[in-house]
């Protein structure tokens, strides 16, 4: 299904915006415009919600519901908008549903409504980076305006009306913006599949079947990117109606990307291209290759030539929070990778970093299962220190592991950082790579990165 349509006349119709962050604030002034009568629904009061609250209030004739059992009058509405994260089976909106509302969300809207060709890049890791690199290719190619928006960059549900059909467009989705989309992006990627955000998603299966609404409702004339090295997502990737291309690090591919004897390489139609190689990247580890074939692959497909691709790719020096270099003292290095939210994540950032680690892991709990995490600690973390709600879970998944390290618990993030510089060693890195989200201490994964790079910062 194409976008580039407004399939709904939204004049008149009552419609509920339920949790008031920033991408919905930005779509209440798009349904605004078009002359929707709104009420904002969230947890928060008016106080915490601070300028967000103002920026509302502000549109004439917009009501809210504000605080606790803010859901309560969720009734009598054409349509609900739901906030990324929010669980699509709760009873409110199961009844909201059953009166007969659409459910939606700001990510589906502009899919519906963006004339640009889209490209859409989402996985359980990997999608940051492999979005950024496709902006940057695109914008280096220079033939065309890009735009990116999803979970990074701009919220671009209040410009659909003033982005070009010449333009490019480059999304990072989420499971949870993904997950009551109708239409799909012209170029998607599915990068790999791994068990996350089981604390909002009913099952995993529930979470599979979102990260594969991106190819859903693609056309034949479009085209999936997918990991021909992760065998689920070759076995979704058989669902979509799109053309097929592919990236390995293991073996030749037909259509996409792969590694040949140690250079990344463009398979077209038009024969092989050699691109860079991977001891170039400057983004460090297998995942990172892994996300470079992926934007490799795409930008491909868009038309971008292998020149302007090896320029990107080799000059690219990482996104933050991302086996980000703090600093070196004492002769240990201090690696802050607080975008790890998953077990796998932690996983791919220990087969990266060279040497003993002394590792930082915990946070908010998710429902994921750490015991793979723990068995992959021996004989490369010399010392775990474990810190928010998962502490307990962790350190019992390091235990049971082989040989495994010293475990020592810190009741914050500042006492991490200081057991670990009085523990390391010359040679040793400490990592911040925690394999949970950051809610129960933090605002999310950068604030987080952000005061590990300032607690490092003061140490002397």
């Amino acid at each position: 299904m194409a976008g580039g349509e407004a399939a709904v006349d939204w004049a008149g119709k009552r419609v509920a915006i339920l949790g008031l962050g920033r991408s919905n604030v930005a779509l209440a002034r798009h349904l605004f415009r078009q002359g929707a009568r709104l009420v904002g629904f969230d947890a928060k009061g008016a106080s915490e919600l601070g300028d967000r609250y103002r920026a509302l209030a502000e549109l004439p004739g917009m009501e809210f519901r504000l605080g606790a059992g803010y859901l309560s009058g969720l009734t009598g509405f054409d349509a609900v908008f739901v906030t990324p994260g929010m669980k699509k089976h709760l009873p409110e909106l199961e009844r909201a549903r059953a009166e007969g509302a659409l459910l939606s969300s700001e990510m589906a809207l502009f899919l519906e409504l963006c004339r640009a060709p889209v490209v859409g890049i989402t996985g359980s890791s990997g999608k940051t980076t492999t979005t950024t690199l496709v902006g940057m290719m695109l914008k280096a190619a220079g033939e065309r305006p890009v735009y990116i928006g999803g979970n990074i960059g701009t919220v671009l549900i209040e410009v659909v009306e003033e982005i070009p059909e010449r333009a490019w467009v480059v999304l990072e989705l989420s499971s949870f913006q993904l997950q009551l989309a109708k239409v799909s992006p012209h170029l998607a990627a599915l990068l790999n599949l791994r068990p996350n955000h089981l604390d909002v998603h009913s099952s995993y299966h529930e979470y599979v079947e979102s990260k594969c609404n991106i190819f859903r409702s693609q056309r034949p004339g479009d085209w999936l990117v997918f990991n021909a090295d992760d065998a689920e997502v070759v076995r979704h990737s058989l669902g979509s109606p799109a053309q097929r291309a592919s990236f390995s690090r293991k073996h030749p591919v037909r259509a996409g990307a792969y590694v040949r004897d140690g250079v990344i390489t463009g398979a077209m139609a038009e024969g092989e291209a050699p691109i860079l190689e991977t001891h170039r990247l400057l983004i460090p580890g297998d995942h990172n290759v892994e996300n470079a074939l992926a934007a490799t692959a795409l930008a491909l497909l868009a038309g971008v030539k292998p020149g302007v691709i090896s320029q990107v790719l080799a000059t690219f020096p990482g996104v933050e929070h991302r086996l980000e270099l703090v600093r070196v003292l004492g002769g240990a290095r201090y690696i802050n990778d607080s975008i790890a939210t998953s077990p796998d994540r932690t996983l791919a950032a220990l087969n990266t970093v060279p040497g003993m680690v002394l590792l930082i892991a915990g946070g908010y709990d998710k429902g994921l299962d750490f015991d793979g995490l723990g068995q992959a600690m021996a004989g490369k973390v010399r010392v775990l220190i474990t810190i928010g709600e998962t502490a307990p879970r962790i350190a019992a998944a390091a235990r049971r592991g082989p040989s495994g390290p010293l475990v020592l618990q810190a009741q914050s993030l500042g006492a991490a950082v200081r057991l670990a510089y009085r523990q390391a060693r010359e040679g040793e890195t400490v990592l911040l790579s925690p394999a949970c989200a950051s809610f129960d201490m933090f605002a999310d994964f950068e604030e987080r990165g952000r005061a590990f790079k300032a607690l490092v910062r003061e140490l002397s």
